[in-house]
């Protein structure tokens, strides 16, 4: 059983810290997260039945901690600042100039549809996974998520210096 844990962390550290870090973005709280994990893993070894199915399932544990770390937050709402948006070129026009009319868009949201955009698009959350963080229905969760993209995408649009086609494609970005 010793060396069977020992086998998981040397296996499993790194690439387990990295995943909770890509989510959690503070290196202390995703440290504390990282040890629970483990401390969980070696306190409920027992109550796994294929060892095949060993990472997913210590992956699903560290989901699942991930989750609790945000459910526990006394802060239920997520500053649009604390998360990491990529900034890529793409189509030839200026996306990083696109990137930050998009963060306005996505701060000018009500906090629930702000919520669902950022745990979904950004904090790689399933739709499963908000619900219970959200502790609503799935159905709602799967409408909730819809209902956001609806407005974010209308409010993009809607912006002066954007272009897009007839079916509601963006094609354009102009700087102001």
């Amino acid at each position: 059983m010793k060396t069977e844990l020992n086998a998981i962390w040397i296996d499993l550290n790194e690439e387990l810290y990295a995943f909770i870090l890509g989510r959690i973005k503070d290196e202390h709280i995703a440290k504390d997260i990282h040890q629970e994990v483990f401390l969980k893993v070696q306190t409920k070894i027992h109550q796994l039945k294929h060892t095949s199915k060993l990472t997913s399932w210590v992956y699903q544990i560290t989901r699942n901690s991930i989750i609790d770390h945000y459910r526990k937050s006394p802060n239920k709402t997520i500053s649009i600042n604390d998360m990491d948006f990529p900034e890529v070129d793409s189509d030839n026009f200026e996306y990083a100039n696109l990137t930050n009319c998009i963060n306005q868009k996505i701060e000018d949201l009500s906090s629930h549809h702000k919520e669902a955009i950022i745990l979904t698009s950004f904090q790689n959350y399933s739709q499963k996974e908000l619900a219970q963080h959200l502790n609503i229905s799935y159905s709602g969760t799967k409408s909730r998520v819809q209902k956001a993209k609806e407005i974010l995408k209308e409010n993009i649009l809607d912006c002066p210096n954007v272009a897009s086609d007839n079916t509601g494609k963006l094609i354009d970005f102009k700087k102001k």
